[in-house]
């Protein structure tokens, strides 16, 4: 949960208000935030943020932004002027396999001092570590403007080519030498780890700029009381990721009265303007939201609901702000109206009906099974139920066998329901290839396969054993152990299949049902996840092994 600090004075400069402590206690529920402490002598107050989905609540300008909307000092979609600027980045292929995206802008107009670098420097945090993954998805940099040349380089070397002063050091050093003996270099080396070249930011004059996602050059990547013009980037694996992250950014230095200076990223084969606006919006129902609520709340209360939670409303639908990327359904607008038209002024029911509840058979079975497999010393993960066709099938070396794909999708990596999980265990171990082996896990959950106009979802279990050790062997070792518990008898049928080694991978009949595929990963799907080590994998349908166990 992310905590953030920030000065009481500060807040009510921002928001045009002086508020009592108490009165920004019961404004912050609104953002799922809570006071956890005000130290009056400092003029320090602390801020737990519940929801990790908001990061734009991460820094006092977004809470503020928040806090304006409630009480009617603005109203809607905030809208952030930008200054069309001559600023480029030229993005060399080298970065594709690296590190691929970036974005930024430039902040000009305002003076910092002690205070707002500290701001700037604990949303950059909070957004690196939180939301970026501890830089590995996202990392952003922040430098001083007028020390740079235009038009910036953003590419990929060997890690000895090229030498710069990095931050907090005085003396030259080489990319390799930063991931060896700095201390930031230590700590994130695991991001880089194996590659063979590095990404590097230089602007036109051949200066470093930085060394992303690992530290900044001491020239240019310190910002120091009395600058006034601010160069902000943001670099990662994921395009929404990154952009989202400029975006939050430029509205916080915007709202701090800096002028936003756009940015364009120039790609080999597109360009991209940041900060970007991403034009979002969602069909809404206002009869559904009456009906979702149990409250009988008229268009125009609404419609001021959505305009306290800075949205803007044009028909059916509603306008999201450029700084969120979290709706994905209409329901999720529907909790903001509650929270914005109040919970307290929704009355409550009586209960209509009684029952007792009870638990499918079903689950029981799943939980057996994944009781078992904890006892198999098998690790048990969680991941989203939604996923894209990139992972599932593309890096899988298959072709699509049928996908529920979503129509107004917010984000290409939430672009449809997962439909094997196998999948989604590989890219776990891509982003955990700095935790030693062997490394074990497992994951029970719902899929989804679309076949012509009907979509069927199953109850499934997947497995993967990683370790030099991993073979045919150890993961039919798993099976033979969780089908004796279970009281099966089963049989391995050859198969063919794109994801695993051929004559390494069969097909698992129960009483000649077909309900499982069980082999080793081809190299070139290890490959395309870059992980080195061996993987065996296993994934059951449990739909239809229930279906036979409920008939022994």
């Amino acid at each position: 949960m992310p905590t953030i600090t920030f000065s009481l004075k500060d807040i009510q400069k921002l928001v045009g208000k002086n508020l009592t402590i108490e009165e920004l206690s019961a404004l912050l529920e609104f953002g799922k935030c809570e006071l956890e402490d005000y130290q009056k002598d400092e003029d320090e107050v602390t801020v737990s943020l519940g929801d990790t989905n908001l990061p734009y609540l991460w820094s006092v300008e977004g809470i503020a932004r928040m806090i304006k909307g409630i009480l009617g000092k603005e109203k809607g979609c905030p809208k952030l002027k930008t200054a069309k600027g001559p600023y480029k980045i030229l993005v060399d292929p080298s970065v594709a396999k690296v590190r691929p995206y970036i974005a930024a802008f430039v902040a000009k107009g305002c003076k910092v001092d002690d205070y707002l670098i500290k701001q700037i420097v604990q949303l950059q945090e909070k957004l690196c570590e939180s939301y970026g993954r501890r830089r590995d998805k996202l990392a952003l940099g922040v430098y001083k403007y007028d020390k740079i040349k235009f038009p910036i380089h953003y590419k990929a070397t060997h890690p000895t080519s090229t030498s710069f002063i990095p931050l907090d050091f005085k003396k030259e050093m080489t990319q390799q030498e930063i991931l060896e003996d700095h201390p930031k270099g230590r700590e994130y080396a695991w991001i880089l780890k194996d590659q063979k070249k590095l990404p590097l930011l230089v602007d036109d004059s051949k200066e470093v700029l930085s060394f992303p996602p690992i530290i900044n050059s001491a020239l240019t990547g310190k910002i120091e009381p009395g600058d006034e013009n601010i160069f902000v980037e943001a670099t990662g694996t994921d395009m929404d990721s990154v952009l989202l992250a400029i975006n939050i950014f430029a509205y916080a230095l915007s709202d701090r009265g800096f002028e936003i200076n756009s940015v364009e990223v120039k790609y080999q084969k597109k360009k991209v303007v940041t900060p970007a606006s991403f034009d979002d919006s969602i069909k809404i129902n206002f009869a559904n939201v009456r009906k979702m609520l149990g409250v009988d709340i008229n268009d125009a209360e609404i419609r001021k609901s959505l305009e306290k939670a800075r949205y803007d409303t044009a028909k059916d639908s509603v306008l999201i702000p450029d700084y969120r990327r979290d709706i994905l359904h209409e329901v999720d607008v529907v909790e903001d109206i509650a929270i914005f038209f109040g919970y307290d002024r929704i009355k409550e029911s009586r209960l209509s009906s009684y029952s007792l509840g009870e638990t499918y058979p079903l689950v029981h079975f799943i939980d057996k099974v994944r009781e078992l497999l904890i006892g198999l010393s098998v690790h048990e993960i969680i991941s989203p139920i939604l996923s894209n066709k990139e992972i599932l099938y593309n890096k899988m070396n298959l072709k699509d066998f049928g996908t529920v794909e979503i129509e107004n999708m917010m984000s290409e990596t939430y672009s449809v329901l997962r439909s094997w999980l196998i999948p989604l265990l590989l890219d776990f171990l891509s982003k955990n290839k700095h935790v030693e082996y062997p490394q074990n896990i497992f994951e029970q959950g719902l899929v989804s396969v679309r076949d012509v106009d009907e979509v069927y979802d199953y109850e499934r279990v997947a497995v993967v054993l990683c370790s030099e050790k991993s073979d045919f062997t150890k993961i039919k070792k798993v099976l033979n152990a969780l089908f004796l518990a279970l009281g099966l008898e089963y049989k391995i049928e050859e198969a063919a299949h794109g994801s695993f080694i051929e004559g390494r991978v069969g097909r698992v009949s129960v009483a000649g049902k077909k309900v499982a595929y069980i082999g080793e990963m081809h190299p070139s799907v290890l490959q395309n996840f870059g992980i080195e080590a061996p993987v065996a994998a296993l994934e059951i349908n449990l739909t239809e092994l229930f279906s036979l166990v409920g008939k022994k």
